[in-house]
C-alpha cells in the first residue's frame, strides 16, 4: 500500500488538497462550538442560581440537536449533494448562534436551550456531511488516516472555544458565588443575571458571523462530487445493509460511549478542578477560572496526541491502537476517582491524550467499505453523539450528592461512568482488530 502523503489527498489524478482545507476548516468550526459550551454548564448554574443538573440542560439541549436531525441530514445529502448538506448546516449554525440575542432579553434559561439546540441542528448536518466527505478525497485504503489528519484540526477550534470561554466569559462575570448569589433580593439578581448574559452571548454572535463568511466561501468554492451520484433514498434497506455490518453496529455503539465519555471529561473537570483547589482554600471564581486552564492543557494535549496517533496509523492497526488507548483511558479514570488532590486532576489531564485517536478512528473503521451507504452510515454515527446528552446529567446527578457516603467526593465518584465508557471503547478495538487479524490471514 502506497502511505506516502500525496496518496491522503490524491486520487485517480484529481487533487483533493483545496476542498480538503476548506472542510477541514469546518471541523474546526464545530469544534469551537462543542468546547465553549462545556464551560457553559458550571456558568448557567450560577447566572440562574440552578443546579449542576439543571445546568447540564444545556448539554441536553447541545446534543440532542445532534441526535434528532442526522438521518434528516443524510437523507437531505443523499437527495442533494454533501457541499448543499454542509452549506445548510452552516446556516443552522449561525442563526443559532444568534438566536442567542432575543434568549438574552427573555431574561430566562429555556430559550438558551432553543438557541443551542438550532445550532447543532446546523452541527449535525455539518458532521454527517464532512465526515463522509473527508473519506472520498483520496484512496480508500488511507481513508482513516486521512479523517484523523482533518479531526486533528478540530481540537484547535476547541481550544479557541476554551480560550474565548475562559477569558471573554468566565472571567468576566460577576465574581459572587453561588451561594451569595442563592441569597440576594430579586431586583438585584435580575440586574446582575442580565449583565452576566451580555457577556455570555457576545463571542456566540461573533462566531455566528464567521460561521456565515464561511457559509458564503463554501457556496462560491467548487467541490468534488464524489459520492454524490445516487440520489435514491431507499431508506430501510439501506439501514438493513448498514447495520447488518458488525463493525458498524458495534461502532455505534463505541461512538455513543466514547462521546458521552469525551463530554463528561471535559465538562466536569471544571467541578472537578473547583473542589480540588476550592480544598486548598482558594476562592470559587478563582478556582473555575484555574480549572478551566487545566481544560486548556488538555485540550492541547488532546490535539497534538491527535497529529500523533495519526502518524502511529502508519504502522499500527487503527483496532489495536483503539484497544490499547481506551484501556489507557481507564487506567487514568481509575486515577481520577480514587486521587483526590491535584494529582487526581494531572489523571484527568492525561485522558484526553487517550481520547484524541477515538472518534475518528470509530468512525473511520465502521464506515470504511460503504461506498455511497457511508451517508446514512454517517448519520448513525451522528445519532451517536446522543451519549454527549444522555450522560452528563446522570454524573451531573451524582455530583449534586456532594459525597458518597461519609466524606467521598461525589465528583470523584461521578468519574465511574467515563470509566465504563473507555472499557466498552476498548471492547469495540479488540472487535475489530480481530476480525481484520482474520480478514488478512
Amino acid at each position: 500500500m502506497n502511505t506516502s502523503k500525496s496518496s491522503l489527498l490524491k486520487h485517480n489524478g484529481l487533487n483533493y488538497l483545496l476542498p480538503f482545507i476548506l472542510i477541514t476548516a469546518c471541523f474546526s468550526l464545530w469544534g469551537f462550538a462543542n468546547d465553549i459550551t462545556n464551560p457553559m454548564v458550571k456558568a448557567f448554574s450560577k447566572i440562574f442560581r440552578m443546579s449542576v443538573t439543571e445546568g447540564a440542560l444545556v448539554q441536553l439541549a447541545f446534543y440532542g440537536g445532534y441526535f434528532a436531525m442526522a438521518f434528516p441530514a443524510a437523507i437531505f445529502i443523499r437527495k442533494f449533494s454533501y457541499k448543499k448538506g454542509i452549506m445548510l448546516g452552516l446556516l443552522l449554525y449561525a442563526v443559532g448562534a444568534f438566536l442567542f440575542l432575543p434568549a438574552k432579553e427573555s431574561g430566562s434559561f429555556y430559550p438558551f436551550l432553543a438557541a443551542y439546540f438550532i445550532l447543532t441542528c446546523g452541527l449535525s448536518f455539518l458532521e454527517t456531511s464532512a465526515n463522509p466527505y473527508i473519506l472520498t478525497m483520496g484512496p480508500e485504503e488511507t481513508s482513516t488516516r486521512r479523517l484523523n489528519l482533518a479531526q486533528s484540526f478540530n481540537p484547535m477550534g476547541s481550544l479557541a472555544g476554551m480560550y474565548v470561554a475562559m477569558n471573554f466569559i468566565q472571567a468576566r462575570l460577576n465574581p459572587m458565588s453561588t451561594s451569595e448569589r442563592a441569597v440576594l433580593p430579586d431586583a438585584d439578581f435580575i440586574a446582575m443575571k442580565q449583565s452576566d448574559l451580555s457577556i455570555l452571548i457576545a463571542p456566540y454572535l461573533a462566531i455566528g458571523l464567521v460561521v456565515m463568511a464561511m457559509f458564503l466561501i463554501i457556496w462560491i468554492a467548487h467541490m468534488p462530487t464524489n459520492g454524490d451520484k445516487n440520489k435514491e433514498i431507499n431508506f430501510i434497506p439501506t439501514l438493513k445493509r448498514i447495520f447488518s455490518i458488525p463493525n458498524y453496529r458495534q461502532g455505534v455503539i463505541a461512538q455513543f460511549f466514547y462521546v458521552g465519555a469525551q463530554i463528561m471529561c471535559w465538562t466536569f473537570i471544571i467541578q472537578y478542578g473547583t473542589r480540588v483547589f476550592m480544598a486548598q482554600g482558594m476562592e470559587e471564581q478563582a478556582a473555575e477560572v484555574l480549572s478551566q486552564k487545566y481544560n486548556i492543557v488538555a485540550m492541547i494535549i488532546f490535539c497534538a496526541s491527535r497529529f500523533v496517533c495519526t502518524y502511529l496509523l502508519k504502522f499500527i492497526n487503527p483496532g489495536k491502537l483503539l484497544r490499547i488507548l481506551a484501556v489507557a483511558a481507564a487506567i487514568f479514570t481509575l486515577g481520577v476517582i480514587f486521587l483526590q488532590d491535584i494529582s487526581g486532576l494531572y489523571s484527568l489531564v492525561a485522558v484526553s491524550a487517550c481520547m484524541s485517536l477515538m472518534f475518528p478512528t470509530i468512525y473511520g473503521i465502521a464506515l470504511k467499505g460503504m461506498g455511497d451507504d457511508a451517508k446514512f452510515g454517517a448519520a448513525g454515527l451522528i445519532m451517536a453523539i446522543l451519549g454527549g446528552s444522555v450522560l452528563p446529567p446522570l454524573q451531573a446527578s451524582i455530583i449534586d450528592l456532594k459525597t458518597i457516603g461519609s466524606n467521598f467526593p461525589a465528583v470523584n465518584a461521578s468519574f465511574i461512568l467515563p470509566f465504563i465508557c473507555f472499557v466498552v471503547v476498548a471492547w469495540y478495538g479488540a472487535q475489530t482488530y480481530r476480525r481484520s487479524k482474520k480478514v488478512y490471514s
